[in-house]
């Protein structure tokens, strides 16, 4: 597919597999606007993270923490940025059709949509049982991340049921976009 109409089918294209990934890029987007207001907070850009007025809501605390700094010396704010900006990439990624032309890229989502849903299970597990604090912001990373986990299931369905069904030797159309069984001799 060329650039132009790959472009036009991403714009236009209908159907509920191309609403489900710009539903997964959205919910990306909204988990990078999260972060984004934390990354400020953590490099010092904004002096305070409002909270909800509720019981038990401490941003300030939670993103404050050491563990927030821990990995590679960075604010993992700034580390999620990049960690959602690859799994919109990967949503965005590709032709409609892609769970038969291109089935490593849906697989390649889901294991990433799993990755980022374990770490927003480990950051809110900290939160509760190390800092004894939640915040509205990872809150909302964590429903994205939620989200995009339902979201990202029947198309990695679609490209694994399709490469079952490709068994026996395969070859590649030319430009290494899909794997076809080759025909019997």
């Amino acid at each position: 597919m060329t650039p132009e109409k790959l472009g036009l089918s991403l714009r236009h294209g209908s159907g509920a597999g191309m609403a489900r990934r710009r539903a997964m890029v959205g919910a990306s987007l909204a988990a990078m606007g999260s972060l984004g207001v934390v990354a400020l907070y953590q490099l010092g850009l904004i002096a305070h993270l409002p909270d909800p007025p509720l019981p038990g809501f401490d941003a300030d605390k939670v993103h404050g923490s050491a563990e927030a700094y821990a990995i590679l010396s960075t604010p993992d704010a700034v580390l999620g940025l990049g960690s959602y900006a690859v799994t919109a990439a990967l949503a965005a990624m590709g032709a409609p059709d892609r769970a038969t032309t291109r089935p490593w890229i849906p697989l390649a989502l889901a294991a990433k949509v799993a990755f980022d849903l374990a770490q927003a299970s480990r950051l809110t597990l900290n939160e509760v049982t190390e800092q004894r604090a939640l915040s509205a912001w990872s809150m909302l990373t964590t429903g994205a991340t939620l989200a995009t986990a339902a979201l990202v299931v029947p198309e990695a369905r679609a490209a694994a049921r399709h490469l079952i069904h490709c068994k026996g030797p395969f070859s590649s159309h030319g430009d290494g976009a899909a794997l076809t069984p080759r025909p019997s001799p």
